[in-house]
């Protein structure tokens, strides 16, 4: 860092310039300056390493253009509207939840909004956690929680290690309440409060679920101990048709999805919380839109009273707002998404398996995790960025690094498979297939 940044910028200013949001965001650039097409860059790169979805953008994209071509914008997109989200936005998203997600009425007076999912989890923290506070989340896990939450709120992670190896994932996260009361009484005798608990279901990265029994239990001891319990749906949606023939066999006692918002609705308590974005699920992240679904009128009120810097475009509001309305649309949209969803996840296992190479099986999600750690040169952080490395360098394909994702083993790594077409993604396989082979082959001489 040069000598003089702390006469420019702030303590924070500083650290933000010189501390990049993520390890692999550097690489990302460069590989998508590079990026694979079929005709014109066929020795191209394949960016699998951020978390978005374009399998059905083309149905969106036309959708919305024909709603911007036909209809009138009305006169409140150009005026000041509700922090927390305008009352018909509110009212359209409330109904496509309680349609799709949910799968029960959800009242849009529990819904607030803000630019994103990052946005909604920063909105969150902040006004449920004080600076010092701790957010204990299972890990694996997003690796951004970490900024999400403590750049502004300043709440520290703690990363629960509910398992080591991914066989251990077979019939579900193992989390357990007597997991959260050990962390709970080693955050106490660091001076730290359990403040918040963050699950993710579908998980990134590993693409399990929570069991209805593990959400009550769970629940149960964060009221109990005045700790809010956050679960983050956001690829609530993006979930896999584990009926199908080729993947039946990894579910032998397959775990129904079940939203947390069906439990909220029963308990309506001031401790139960849930996230959700637009970003993953109908594949629109650039439009910047996240919620927090809560029956705690204060956080409510507290985020449509702090939340003006995080406040969604109108323009943007109304013209997903026409979208969501047009349900036959909405029911279609879901159902291609998932269709091509899957088809993207047997591509992937079906390589996978007969290399031989370990992977969480997912109930959704865009990912798969995969364990490569029989190619680490050392057991180390050191190791497994030096994998990584190796990877995009020799095959192309750029992979999230288990860096950062709190894991106690290494060697982890995360593929988006929802980035890229089929055909592509055959490509990219097929490169990363003859990589693990090249890598095989040398091990052996």
């Amino acid at each position: 860092m040069p000598s003089n940044t702390q006469s420019y910028l702030s303590d924070r200013g500083a650290q933000a310039a010189f501390k990049p949001v993520r390890v692999d965001w550097e690489i990302y650039q460069k590989a998508m300056e590079n990026h694979y097409d079929a005709i014109s860059k066929p020795d191209g790169c394949f960016p699998m390493n951020v978390a978005e979805n374009h399998l059905c953008w083309d149905l969106l994209r036309e959708k919305v253009q024909k709603v911007c071509k036909e209809k009138t914008i009305p006169d409140w997109v150009s005026s000041y509207g509700d922090p927390a989200g305008v009352p018909s936005f509110r009212q359209a998203t409330a109904e496509y939840l309680s349609e799709f997600l949910v799968k029960q009425k959800v009242d849009p007076e529990t819904l607030a909004f803000s630019v994103g999912a990052t946005s909604t989890i920063e909105m969150t923290a902040f006004l449920l956690a004080n600076p010092a506070d701790t957010a204990v989340i299972p890990a694996p896990s997003y690796p951004v929680y970490t900024m999400d939450i403590g750049v502004i709120p300043e709440i520290k992670r703690y990363d629960l290690q509910t398992h080591h190896e991914l066989h251990e994932l077979q019939a579900g996260i193992p989390i357990n309440t007597e997991q959260l009361e050990a962390a709970k009484q080693e955050i106490e005798a660091q001076g730290s409060r359990f403040r918040l608990l963050i699950l993710t279901s579908p998980d990134n990265p590993t693409g399990g679920i929570y069991s209805q029994a593990q959400l009550e239990s769970v629940a149960d001891w964060c009221e109990a101990n005045e700790v809010h319990l956050i679960v983050n749906e956001i690829y609530g949606l993006s979930r896999i048709d584990i009926s199908h023939p080729e993947l039946q066999k990894d579910y032998p006692n397959p775990i129904p999805f079940l939203s947390f918002g069906q439990l909220m609705a029963k308990r309506k308590s001031p401790f139960l919380h849930l996230w959700y974005s637009f970003s993953k699920d109908l594949g629109i992240s650039g439009f910047r839109i996240g919620l927090t679904h809560s029956y705690n009128a204060d956080f409510i009120t507290g985020y449509r009273n702090a939340g003006l810097s995080h406040a969604i475009s109108n323009h943007t509001q109304w013209v997903m707002q026409e979208v969501l309305e047009d349900r036959e649309f909405m029911a279609d949209f879901v159902a291609a998404s998932q269709s091509a969803l899957t088809q993207s996840y047997v591509i992937v296992i079906r390589n996978l398996r007969t290399l031989g190479i370990p992977y969480s099986p997912s109930y959704g999600s865009l990912f798969v995790w995969m364990d490569l750690s029989e190619f680490l040169k050392e057991d180390s952080e050191q190791g497994q960025h030096q994998l990584w490395l190796e990877i995009f360098e020799e095959s192309g394909v750029l992979l999230t690094p288990g860096a950062g994702f709190g894991h106690s083993k290494k060697g982890l790594f995360r593929m988006v498979i929802s980035s890229i077409d089929h055909e592509a993604l055959e490509v990219a396989i097929t490169r990363l297939k003859k990589y693990i082979l090249n890598m095989r082959d040398r091990n052996t001489k």
